[in-house]
């Protein structure tokens, strides 16, 4: 079956677009703190509340099946309004804490038909090569993630205001792209009736746990050093009293080259599998995890960069790997259910890491915290040695 060649390229731009949602808020943070007056601790809060409202969105999409009931297309589109509106809601003047929190909840409520809808679109369309699909639809909101970062590093006088309003103007373009392009996939296979009970129906697959379960190790640790990695190379410049380069750019850097390692690990997935390609990335991150003590301590920024920009990489590539092997390996019929149950566990876990470093970093200076991140993917490599996928 011969698909257009707009599809996939359409559905990454759209993608691109609309998940420049998600750290929004993050890359504004000293703004927000010093026009609302907040505490200098309300970054984990910021992430986490996006994850929350995240969590909640897809465990709603799942229950009533929305991605497999209606068309993938008009729900992403929705979505991707909602959600522009939601984090445009930050440029309101009368903001406290408390109601910046809910706006962020509230985008990431939308961005449940955003992120896991895209991947169900994408496997409506290639059922064969779905791995190098994915990678470049995951390396896509990589780049969308970092977007904020890089727009606000390279515009660095800019107002932050414009920062919220462009991202949010990139959603509602990212939305129309899929709506307008991307009609219902060939392999679509229409849900039926809301099931209550297809949120532990599906882990009854064996062959569906294992990929499911790595993939929440690697969560565990992915938006917790996304998160911190503004943190990460400040307390580096500080501790070794060198001079403090451009934090933001780095930062996309950092986060962005991910999106390289999702299309490489695409193609490599092709000759390898996904499963040999989501496990050798997954051992990386976890060794990257482990010493992240040492490299700190060493007092070049070159190769402190350097080893940031490497974990930005691995950190990620397994990521459309775990995907792929979801989407695989669920019923056609609850394949948009399946892939937004994963993403819903997933994305609850990403809370407690946040959550729990941002505690310990409150009481303590010592950047051996950043260990705990390889409890997921140490977790995550049992699961998928003990399992097959």
């Amino acid at each position: 079956m011969t698909i257009k060649k707009h599809i996939l390229p359409t559905i990454v731009i759209a993608q691109f677009c609309c998940t420049s949602l998600w750290f929004a808020s993050n890359c504004v943070l000293n703004d927000l703190i010093s026009t609302f007056d907040l505490s200098e601790s309300i970054l984990g809060h910021l992430t986490s509340a996006v994850q929350f409202g995240f969590i909640i969105g897809t465990l709603t999409f799942a229950i009533l099946t929305i991605a497999d009931r209606y068309s993938p297309s008009l729900v992403f589109f929705v979505c991707a309004v909602l959600g522009a509106l939601s984090n445009a809601g930050l440029l309101w003047e009368g903001h406290q804490a408390a109601s910046i929190l809910s706006m962020r909840f509230a985008t990431g409520f939308f961005l449940a038909g955003i992120y896991p809808v895209g991947m169900k679109i994408a496997a409506d369309y290639f059922d064969k090569g779905l791995g190098k699909s994915l990678g470049f639809l995951v390396g896509a909101l990589v780049l969308g993630t970092g977007f904020p970062h890089i727009f606000k590093g390279i515009v660095q006088e800019c107002h932050w205001e414009l920062v919220i309003i462009s991202t949010s103007i990139m959603a509602i373009v990212g939305g129309s792209l899929i709506y307008k392009f991307v009609p219902n996939g060939p392999y679509r296979k229409y849900g039926k009736a809301p099931d209550l009970s297809a949120f532990f129906k599906v882990f009854n697959n064996r062959k569906f746990r294992a990929p499911a379960f790595g993939y929440f190790g690697h969560m565990w640790e992915l938006y917790a050093f996304w998160t911190f990695v503004p943190v990460l190379l400040t307390s580096y410049f500080e501790a070794h009293n060198l001079a403090v380069l451009n934090i933001s750019f780095i930062s996309f850097l950092i986060i962005g080259v991910g999106s390289v390692a999702c299309v490489i690990g695409g193609y490599l997935a092709q000759s390898f599998g996904a499963k040999k390609v989501a496990q050798t990335a997954l051992l990386l991150s976890c060794i990257c995890c482990l010493i992240s003590p040492v490299v700190f301590s060493i007092s070049n920024s070159t190769l402190f960069i350097g080893y940031l920009l490497f974990w930005g990489m691995v950190v990620i590539a397994d990521s459309p790997m775990f995907s792929t092997l979801v989407a695989k390996n669920a019923a056609p019929e609850i394949k948009g259910t399946a892939l937004t149950i994963v993403n819903c566990i997933g994305f609850a876990i990403t809370i407690v890491s946040i959550q729990l470093l941002n505690t310990i970093r409150e009481m303590t200076d010592s950047t051996a915290i950043f260990m705990l991140l390889a409890i997921g993917p140490i977790l995550g490599l049992i699961a998928l040695a003990q399992k097959e996928s």
